[in-house]
């Protein structure tokens, strides 16, 4: 009976940690306060393990938050938009080298840009790499949409310290550029 249990009670907590490895968290560390983020690899599978080999190669030390958006009053949230980060502002050497991650649209990802989402930054389709940015508010019109707008890469949700992204996207901005960096020390996985 005893075997029984600890059978049962082992298959229960490998089943437990099966769950926790095919959504990876990583914590984003910042000079405000960390954000922890869930990356979702069976919906956007080229784009999370983009974004965590640019993690283990250390791009995003001391990289930075540079760009905002601030929407007021475009929702019942006191303000909207984004914050978009990553090493362009600050490893502007590295930057052009990286290669473009192949496109995700959210038609197939069946994921949105809803408020705390992670998505990856790019001027076309398959140009995105190391810049992302964190929606702030319901942002959905970033998905993709029927009149063959591609739309962005969606591939994560921040599940702790929205409060934080909050408090980078109120710091003193002109022309959607912070006036000071807003530095990302790090990021890692957990």
């Amino acid at each position: 009976m005893k075997i029984w249990i600890f059978t049962f009670l082992a298959a229960i907590l490998i089943g437990c940690n099966q769950s926790n490895n095919q959504n990876p968290h990583i914590l984003i560390v910042t000079s405000f306060g960390d954000i922890e983020a869930e990356l979702y690899p069976k919906q956007a599978p080229k784009t999370v393990a983009a974004f965590l080999s640019f993690i283990d190669s250390g791009y995003y030390n001391n990289s930075s938050f540079y760009r905002v958006l601030l929407q007021e009053g475009l929702s019942t949230e006191a303000n909207t938009g984004l914050i978009q980060g990553g090493i362009w502002k600050t490893n502007d050497a590295q930057y052009p080298t990286v290669a473009g991650i192949e496109h995700e649209p959210t038609s197939k990802s069946e994921l949105s840009h809803t408020s705390g989402t992670l998505s990856i930054a790019r001027l076309s389709p398959g140009t995105g790499n190391t810049e992302f940015f964190i929606c702030i508010g319901d942002q959905t019109q970033f998905d993709e949409v029927v009149n063959n707008d591609p739309g962005y890469a969606a591939f994560g949700t921040v599940v702790n310290g929205m409060e934080i992204v909050r408090k980078i996207q109120l710091l003193k901005q002109k022309n959607q550029a912070f006036l000071e960096k807003i530095i990302i020390k790090k990021i890692t996985r957990l």
